[in-house]
């Protein structure tokens, strides 16, 4: 597929998917989530990926959906309606269910879907002067998917707080609340983000970030005896995993292991 909305490129086992609508703020319609899909399945499958970075050109991180889309959604039926909603729900779904690691690396504003988006990935960096907000109650509109995620990410009391008063926060608040990892001055994002995701790739078993992320997110709906016998089938997979293996014969000898 070629891209119009984003680039690709991988590097040093890191690939880097950036928003490329600097003139509309980055924002979101069905093209662009289309081409993120994409891209982000190229990158789980690319085997000289192992850390995905989510990182966008000009001032702006992604200041939600695109103002041409929201005009036009005056017209759609509720199956168009539905069509779109669901689209970007896979879309998040998919980043959230990855088996590779997703970083967001965030500057300028990421407002509603663009919140969303710096919501679901595993870490987020900051720039200091970033800022955050679900600011879709403002137009008559719900923060209906990213509720989800976010409910899941801070709890129930911040996530009312964010999502009703739709308010937009900086960066270090962001942080206060958990929606964020990192706060970093502007002018280090870039190399922050680059190390961290270095040192995930150099000192973390893709196998081993592979099995726990998707534990995260299929432990929550069970029962604590589920949990629990999950839990103990999945510890019993890792140990024939050739990672695990290889990891144990590295650490009983002493020798350090780059993977």
């Amino acid at each position: 597929m070629e891209y119009e909305f984003i680039t690709y490129h991988t590097e040093q086992r890191i690939t880097y998917i950036t928003l490329n609508r600097p003139d509309k703020r980055n924002a979101l319609n069905f093209d662009v989530v289309t081409e993120l899909q994409n891209a982000f399945d190229k990158a789980n499958k690319d085997e000289n990926c192992k850390i995905i970075v989510l990182k966008a050109n000009g001032k702006a991180f992604c200041a939600g959906a695109d103002l041409d889309f929201l005009q036009k959604l005056q017209n759609f039926t509720f199956e168009d309606n539905y069509r779109d909603s669901s689209h970007l729900a896979k879309l998040f779904n998919q980043i959230y269910d990855l088996g590779k690691v997703v970083i967001a690396q965030i500057q300028g504003p990421a407002l509603a879907g663009g919140c969303g988006l710096a919501t679901i990935c595993d870490f987020s960096f900051a720039a200091q002067s970033a800022q955050f907000g679900y600011t879709e109650a403002r137009i008559g509109f719900i923060p209906a998917i990213v509720m989800v995620f976010l409910i899941r990410k801070i709890g129930e009391g911040k996530a009312r707080e964010l999502l009703l008063s739709a308010d937009i926060i900086d960066a270090n608040k962001a942080k206060e609340y958990g929606l964020i990892n990192y706060v970093v001055p502007d002018h280090l994002l870039e190399n922050e983000v680059k190390n961290f995701a270095l040192r995930l790739c150099e000192q973390n078993s893709a196998q081993s970030l592979n099995f726990t992320k998707h534990m995260i997110a299929d432990l929550q709906n069970m029962s604590l005896r589920d949990a629990i016998e999950f839990a103990s089938k999945m510890n019993a997979e890792a140990r024939a995993n050739e990672d695990c293996k290889r990891g144990i014969k590295a650490f009983l000898n002493k020798e350090k292991i780059t993977w």
